[in-house]
Parts: C-alpha cells; sequence; structure tokens
C-alpha cells in the first residue's frame, strides 16, 4: 500500500556530496518521521538522521556536520544531503517512513536501499 522509492545514491570521491531523495506514495495520509538508515554487511541498520513533521532533527554523531535532513511535506518527499563525504560511510542506505495512513492506522516503511561508494 505505501511504496519508498530511493534514488540519488553512487559512486563519489572523497570529500564529495550526494544527494538522496526518498519519494513516498500510495496509502499515506501523514507522515509524522523521516528517517535515514545505513547497514553493513552481517550488521544491524543503524539511523543517519532523522527528522519530524514539526522539524526536529536527529544525527549519528559521525554525520553531525557533514549531513543535512530535510524533506517536502507537500510532495511526500524526503532528502538527505552528504557533504565532506568519507570512505567510512560507504554503505547501503534506506529510507524509513513512519506516519499515518488513510484509514488512520499506523504506517512504517521501508525504502529498496541504495548504494553509496565513497572512495579514497
Amino acid at each position: 500500500q505505501v511504496n519508498l522509492l530511493e534514488s540519488g545514491g553512487g559512486l563519489v570521491q572523497a570529500g564529495g556530496s550526494l544527494r538522496l531523495s526518498c519519494a513516498a506514495s500510495g496509502n499515506i495520509f501523514s507522515i509524522n518521521t523521516w528517517g535515514w538508515y545505513r547497514q553493513a554487511p552481517g550488521k544491524q541498520r543503524e539511523l543517519v538522521a532523522s527528522i519530524t513533521s514539526g522539524g526536529s532533527t536527529n544525527f549519528a554523531d559521525s554525520v553531525k556536520g557533514r549531513f543535512t535532513i530535510s524533506r517536502d511535506i507537500a510532495e511526500k518527499t524526503g532528502y538527505l544531503q552528504m557533504n565532506s563525504l568519507k570512505p567510512e560511510d560507504t554503505d547501503v542506505y534506506y529510507c524509513n517512513v513512519r506516519g499515518i495512513d488513510n484509514d488512520y492506522y499506523s504506517i512504517d516503511y521501508w525504502g529498496q536501499g541504495t548504494q553509496v561508494t565513497v572512495s579514497s
């Protein structure tokens, strides 16, 4: 019922930038929280950044000061601007959306993941 389409991943050199997008569609009434997570092989997903509908943000210590999270509420699209990328940022990044659908039920959905590779 809900689809999250991620885009913007790719290969960049250290110090470069990427902008990830997450377009939400389907049975969505409102989105309360946008989140971006990353997961290395064999490890748990970790929170990179999140933003609430009210604009409150949260960042992992490792990306604080380098990444910016934003969202276009009307277009139901979330963004993760990644600057000053480091090889350690190489990972698969996943978009997560939590909110309420048109039947007033809670929703919690994940995007398909997009690969970010930072070369040294």
